[in-house]
């Protein structure tokens, strides 16, 4: 088992190495400066934005989840937060253009900084990975959008210990807004 997890850590360190550092900054920005946060993503991709709103939440931000049953309607001064490795993804387009509708600044973290969604995005993250051997420039031995997604959960634990540390938040101080009634 270790010689695979080894290979894994090695390609993630690769892709998140690669990432662009004024697109990451931008992302910390647009976070900071949003009224409130909604993220969305389908799939494996969507459990991943999950893990990032639980984080967003722990520092004391606003963060919603599309598609939720208590998400309220997103306003002018929102930014939602698309994870979509390949941005193509039918139902996040549709959401995308929901929230461009509605005033909402839009960021994309995707493979594909050349998709639909990030054409429709104010901002985009690019993260060198492979989804299904479809996007140039990425490249991983993993199937499907394994890459994606595991460089995904990495970069949203990173942005929000930097989102806590920009906001002047412990981190670890705020784990009394932690879930209580599991």
């Amino acid at each position: 088992m270790k010689p695979v997890l080894k290979d894994i850590l090695s390609d993630v360190e690769r892709i998140l190495d690669r990432a662009d550092e004024n697109q990451y900054d931008t992302l910390i920005a647009e976070i900071t400066a949003a009224k409130r946060i909604f993220v969305a993503g389908a799939g494996r991709s969507l459990l991943m934005m999950k893990a990032f709103a639980m984080r967003l939440m722990h520092i004391g931000l606003t963060v919603y989840v599309v598609g939720e049953t208590t998400t309220p309607a997103a306003k002018r001064g929102d930014l939602l937060i698309v994870g979509s490795g390949s941005g193509e993804t039918a139902t996040m387009k549709t959401v995308a253009d929901r929230a461009r509708n509605a005033g909402v600044r839009l960021l994309v973290i995707t493979t594909n900084d050349g998709s639909t969604l990030a054409e429709k995005a104010d901002a985009v993250v690019r993260l060198p990975a492979s989804v299904n051997h479809l996007n140039p420039g990425g490249s991983s031995w993993q199937p499907g959008g394994n890459s994606f997604e595991q460089s995904l959960l990495l970069l949203g634990d990173a942005a929000a210990w930097d989102v806590a540390k920009r906001l002047g938040t412990d981190i670890s101080g705020k784990l009394d807004l932690h879930a209580n009634l599991e």
